[in-house]
């Protein structure tokens, strides 16, 4: 058999070895229909490459049950699908995980920070994500557009004093999905893609130690960092 195509089965025996693993070897259950259980887990990167490893499958089929002897093949596989198996196995067996690509210095804030003080911060150095807490409790994510939404509905009512107002009084209360979501330090990468997509309205994702949103903050991933890779 063909260099290529012997690279290609062992990979793919590799990817098939892992996926029966993940469902805690299933019987009477082939590559196609694996795929397809595990593309609905959305903390795994299956569902990325679902179409893929669909076509990978018939690629081997014709590879193993239409060999016409040892040393000829119908299906040899190319150079492109052989990286492409090869990377899809990497990210399986090795996912990246969100540290340490995503590790940062995350500045919090109290929550009584005058809205004065928070808007030179914002001048100064361009911050444009303010984590707010309570001692130490988290209460929730100021970001620009929180900002100047708060700005345009006390606009209504007349002339905007910021004396004694505070960085609590900017979240808004009136989402119907947070703009924040909080994750351990071993989540994957590609779960983090799916979260994205799931959310639109998710501004940053915060990495703690266990998830915890009241532990230190480790890094942040914000969509930009992510569809920028």
């Amino acid at each position: 058999m063909a260099d290529n195509a012997e690279t290609f089965l062992s990979s793919f025996n590799r990817i098939e070895k892992w996926m029966r693993e993940e469902l805690d070897n299933p019987r009477n259950m082939g590559f196609s229909q694996m795929v397809r259980v595990l593309s609905k887990h959305e903390e795994l990167p299956i569902k990325k490459y679902e179409d893929d490893l669909l076509q990978i499958s018939q690629l081997r089929n014709a590879i193993v049950h239409e060999q016409i002897d040892e040393n000829f093949i119908i299906a040899e596989p190319n150079e492109w699908i052989i990286g492409r198996i090869k990377k899809i196995e990497a990210e399986l067996s090795q996912p990246e995980l969100v540290l340490p690509r995503f590790a940062k210095n995350v500045t919090g804030f109290e929550q009584n920070l005058p809205i004065v003080e928070l808007l030179k911060i914002v001048a100064n150095k361009r911050y444009s994500q303010f984590p707010l807490y309570d001692k130490g409790k988290f209460q929730g994510l100021i970001t620009l557009r929180n900002l100047g939404y708060w700005f345009a509905k006390e606009s209504q009512n007349g002339e905007i004093r910021l004396q004694a107002r505070t960085a609590k009084e900017l979240i808004l209360q009136e989402e119907k999905q947070e703009n924040y979501a909080f994750v351990a330090a071993t989540t994957r990468v590609s779960k983090i893609e799916t979260m994205f997509h799931g959310n639109p309205r998710l501004d940053a994702v915060f990495i703690t130690k266990d998830g915890d949103p009241n532990g230190n903050l480790l890094g942040i991933i914000r969509p930009q960092d992510v569809f920028n890779l």
